[in-house]
């Protein structure tokens, strides 16, 4: 025991002077300064970068100064003797950190000293002082951070002014004298404590935060869910649009290649017909010719005969001038095909059609007529005299719809006056019926797109859109006769269309709906007027 006890000593002390005392870990490709002293050459690099700005250079060890930077001489003897007692990490059982006093075998260390500036394994832990100054800490090499970089000891203590932790001399020191200096314990939980404070203040803004990451990711969700549900009624419907358009083209030629074996039919018995006839005629110039020596009145008859078939023959050319049957033919079928294409368009895009979309009398003001189908709605100057109602406008010439809409993707088409002003849209239910807000589109309780005048010389057409009273004017729009609106109520999407060639989105508001929505018509000069086609 006593003979083990002694190895066990002696390579300790081999073990330290093994050691750098910059990093305290094993050489490292060490070198030796001037002086003697050897340093890994990272450390020692560090150390001289550090000191550039003072007057000199100086040995962390010795403290020999030197006026200019010190060549580095590698000493590979030392660094050789090193790389023997560098521990095998295989060997270590995970760590890199072995035990200072296990000689004979790397066993991987469990606590650290201070102290003693040892790393001890379970069993060294056993039998090793308990006393307050063996500080024990998780495995490290990292020794000098625990001590004062200037006095070699124990950081004990802590400097509220300088916020620094010192030594005991430190403490005692003219630099630190009068200051709040306290155990350095106290203050790591002072600090914990105010760490944890600001933790308590943290957690909630963690907690809102992942919850607005969660919604975020969720409506990620929702918009990959989205997309790949549009492009797969997208790929139908192209799918479909392809298969009917091949059906179109073939109903198209067919139609053609019909009407050309009636033709070719038709030209073939008249064709037979002119070859009968010129047969006839070619045995009547032949009879004409032999009666020419014959009696002059056998003559006159033969040329009345002719005359009287060449009227006939005439009027047969003049029946072939039909015009361009083909155009007609093709136009017809064409057209009536790509309507369809179009309806099964409109369907899978916009959802159900508002075909049922009606004029409501009951809200309609006193300056607008409207049409006995409940489709259009007209401007009239003349007071109808309507009676007062809370569901009627009043002192506008404004109307609803009779339908709502509460969920769902729908739109209808109207169109509108070419040269006088109104405006379309959708409204709340619970919209003034009386007053400047009762006007669609401003109030937050309205969205409209509207046409405007401003009678100056020339005179200066607008179209805007509205909502909540704020406009934002559209430039590029020059005339607007047909319009479709767009709403997707889940989706909180209202879209204005141009019908006019080529179809244009205007503009399109983005809400959150909160109550049914209802078609709502404007009409503002005399003779203005909105009718519904959809």
């Amino acid at each position: 025991m006593i003979s083990w006890l002694v190895s066990a000593m002696a390579a300790a002390g081999v073990r330290d002077e093994l050691t750098c005392s910059i990093c305290l870990n094993l050489y490292t490709d060490p070198i030796m300064l001037p002086c003697g002293h050897n340093f890994c050459q990272g450390c020692a690099e560090r150390l001289l970068d550090s000191q550039e700005e003072s007057d000199g250079y100086s040995c962390p060890e010795c403290r020999a100064e030197f006026q200019e930077r010190p060549e580095l001489q590698r000493n590979r003897a030392l660094g050789n003797i090193a790389e023997h007692f560098r521990p095998n990490k295989g060997e270590q059982g995970g760590s890199d950190i072995c035990c200072t006093y296990c000689v004979c075998s790397s066993v991987a260390a469990a606590k650290s000293c201070l102290h003693c500036e040892a790393s001890l394994c379970d069993t060294h832990l056993r039998v090793h002082s308990k006393s307050a100054e063996h500080v024990l800490t998780e495995p490290t090499t990292s020794f000098m951070k625990w001590k004062c970089s200037l006095h070699k000891q124990m950081l004990e203590y802590y400097c509220w002014e300088d916020s620094s932790c010192v030594c005991v001399y430190c403490w005692m020191a003219e630099e630190h004298r009068g200051h709040s200096v306290g155990s350095l314990i106290e203050a790591s939980e002072k600090k914990k404590k105010a760490l944890r404070n600001v933790l308590l203040k943290l957690s909630p803004d963690r907690k809102e935060t992942d919850g607005e990451a969660q919604r975020l990711h969720e409506r990620r969700r929702e918009v990959e869910e989205k997309a790949a549900c549009w492009i797969d009624v997208i790929t139908a419907l192209f799918r479909d649009i392809k298969e009917q358009l091949e059906a179109v083209e073939k109903r198209v030629l067919n139609e053609i290649y019909r009407e050309e074996e009636k033709l070719f039919l038709h030209l073939c018995t008249l064709i037979q017909q002119l070859e009968i006839k010129k047969d006839e005629l070619s045995r009547k110039i032949g009879d004409i010719e032999g009666l020419c020596n014959r009696q002059e009145s056998d003559f006159s008859g033969a040329v009345m005969e002719g005359g009287h078939n060449k009227h006939k023959e005439t009027n047969h050319i003049q029946a072939l001038d039909s015009g361009d049957v083909f155009m007609d033919l093709v136009s017809e079928t064409l057209l009536k095909g790509l309507d369809g294409i179009f309806a099964v368009v409109n369907e899978r895009l916009y959802g159900q059609e508002a075909t049922d979309m009606l004029l409501d009398i009951s809200t309609a003001g006193d300056q607008v007529l409207v049409s006995k189908d409940r489709k259009s709605a007209v401007c009239t100057l003349t007071d109808l005299g309507r009676p007062r109602t809370p569901k009627r406008f009043v002192y506008i010439g404004q109307a609803l719809s009779t339908k709502s809409f509460t969920s769902g993707r729908h739109y209808w088409d109207m169109k509108v006056s070419e040269s006088e002003d109104w405006r379309v849209g959708v409204v709340y239910p619970s919209t003034k019926r009386k007053g400047k807000l009762a006007v669609i589109g401003n109030s937050n309780k309205s969205w409209c797109l509207y046409r405007w005048t401003e009678y100056t010389r020339p005179y200066k057409v607008t179209y805007s859109v509205k909502h909540d009273g704020k406009d934002i004017d559209l430039p590029h729009i020059r005339s607007c006769r047909k319009i479709r609106i767009s709403l997707d109520y889940e989706a909180g999407r209202l879209s204005f269309y141009s019908l006019s060639q080529p179809i244009r989105l205007l503009h399109t508001f983005t809400a959150s709906f909160t109550e049914p929505l209802y078609a709502a018509f404007l009409v503002i000069e005399e003779n203005s007027f909105v009718k519904i086609i959809s």
